[in-house]
């Protein structure tokens, strides 16, 4: 029956204890409470590489959650999100632990400047051969500009503007800084590269002036595989002309189908081919052997999180602080007061599906958006989603490594029966795994690939 396409699979984590659903390091079994043991990783790795996962995708945050009640206190008490390591430095290790399957590293263009975010993310290509991709953010968290020296959060259109200028400075170090045979590496000469085939960029722009050269050698991909996350409009225009992948955070696939034309229109209009771009979906799962069985454990499981935390947690998402509401106070009732009829909570109030939910329950149930049933059921609901256009699903964790287990052990064997999901891996890099024909290096339709030209001409 392998007649459906296939699809894309990332593992959606995050070098935390605890990621989307709130408190859940705290379910029998789960071992999220090892994040900070490298065996843990190691087993979800090669966990993942056994299922033939696409990737393991490391989501970020540079500041702990701070908006519900103008405080931190309950992000930090449920160990939201916080406290949280650097998942750069945990991708070497599980490289050396596997052979295929790729890693996306978060990293926003506040964070570091790109002349050594440049030489970063060429080390890690280069130490897992190839298996390694950006995923581009602008960033989200006021708390994070302010850690990171802005005094606060540029407003959106000023982190675009800047974030133009610092992709084109390593974009410019990657591809148009070393020509292809700069390398030669001749022992009879004791002569490692040859000088006059490096070449500084000397960019001048807005925000960065960057004379180069680029301190890392060509790696196997040169610019690593390019993820974006953001469906603003700028960011829809953005991710058409940069990404090559881009995370879609949409509700459904009703949803998500004019996102993924709009992000394809896109890319068309900045001279890329519109299946170029690879759009992900997020989801996360709860498998059963019977439709009664998977649903008595998603009832088990919303009622073990953490309210509280789930509200401190959408007050960011949504830029609305949850705790101007009482959290046990039926949404009916709100919907009869002011606050009620207009804006995020109106909009909440709009789609939630039990009349009868307090306003804590909806935002809970908001932010943990599941499917719940049994192999074939969840196969079907993926279908509808690739149908809408989506290539791909980020699988987001209700408890690790258990949701992945399962999906692997008993959602993935269905999707193989389909064609839906990969049997084995490609040869090559983690572009030419995603791109099965295509090369290692960005094709020559990307703007990185102009400014080699540019530098190198042909």
């Amino acid at each position: 029956m392998a007649d459906r396409p296939r699809m894309l699979f990332n593992a959606f984590n995050i070098f935390s204890a605890s990621h989307h659903d709130q408190g859940m390091w705290a379910w029998p079994g789960s071992r999220q409470l090892e994040y900070n043991d490298i065996d843990y990783w190691v087993d979800i790795a090669q966990l993942l590489e056994r299922g033939h996962f696409d990737t393991l995708f490391f989501a970020d945050v540079l500041a702990p959650y701070d908006t519900f009640g103008a405080s931190r206190e309950a992000s930090v008490y449920s160990g939201m999100q916080f406290p949280i390591n650097d998942p750069g430095e945990l991708i070497p290790a599980l490289a050396y632990a596997t052979r295929d399957l790729g890693f996306v590293l978060t990293q926003n263009i506040l964070q570091e400047p790109p002349y050594s975010f440049a030489r970063k993310m060429s080390t890690l290509d280069h130490l897992t051969r190839g298996r390694i991709s950006w995923n581009i953010v602008t960033t989200f968290l006021p708390g994070a500009g302010r850690n990171l020296g802005f005094g606060g959060l540029p407003d959106h259109g000023d982190r675009y503007a800047r974030a133009d200028d610092y992709i084109e400075v390593v974009y410019k170090l990657w591809e148009a800084s070393w020509e292809d045979d700069a390398v030669v590496r001749d022992k009879a000469r004791r002569q490692y590269s040859d000088p006059s085939k490096i070449h500084e960029i000397n960019h001048v722009g807005p925000f960065y002036d960057v004379v180069g050269p680029h301190l890392s050698e060509p790696s196997p991909q040169r610019t690593p595989f390019l993820m974006q996350a953001g469906v603003s409009p700028r960011g829809r225009d953005y991710a058409g002309r940069n990404a090559e992948g881009l995370f879609i955070n949409a509700l459904s696939p009703d949803e998500a189908g004019p996102v993924v034309q709009d992000v394809r229109a896109a890319a068309v209009r900045h001279g890329r081919s519109a299946q170029n771009v690879k759009l992900f979906g997020i989801l996360g799962f709860v498998v059963g052997s019977t439709e009664e069985e998977a649903k008595r454990l998603h009832e088990e499981i919303t009622d073990f999180q953490s309210i509280e935390a789930n509200l401190a947690k959408q007050s960011v998402f949504l830029n609305y602080d949850f705790s101007r509401l009482d959290p046990a106070e039926p949404i009916f009732e709100i919907a009869a007061r002011p606050e009620g009829q207009t804006g995020v909570v109106a909009d909440l109030i709009a789609m939630s599906p039990n009349p009868r939910y307090t306003i804590g329950e909806l935002v809970r149930w908001y932010g943990n958006l599941r499917v719940v049933g049994t192999p074939e059921q969840i196969a079907d609901h993926l279908e509808k989603w690739q149908d809408a256009g989506v290539d791909g699903m980020n699988v987001q964790y209700v408890v690790s490594p258990g949701t992945f287990e399962d999906f692997v052990d008993h959602v993935s064997p269905e999707l193989r029966r389909r064609g839906m999901m990969q049997e084995s891996y490609a040869p090559g890099t983690l572009r030419e795994k995603i791109f099965p024909g295509a090369g290692p290096h960005l094709p020559d339709e990307h703007p990185a690939r102009a400014l080699r030209r540019a530098a190198f001409g042909g």
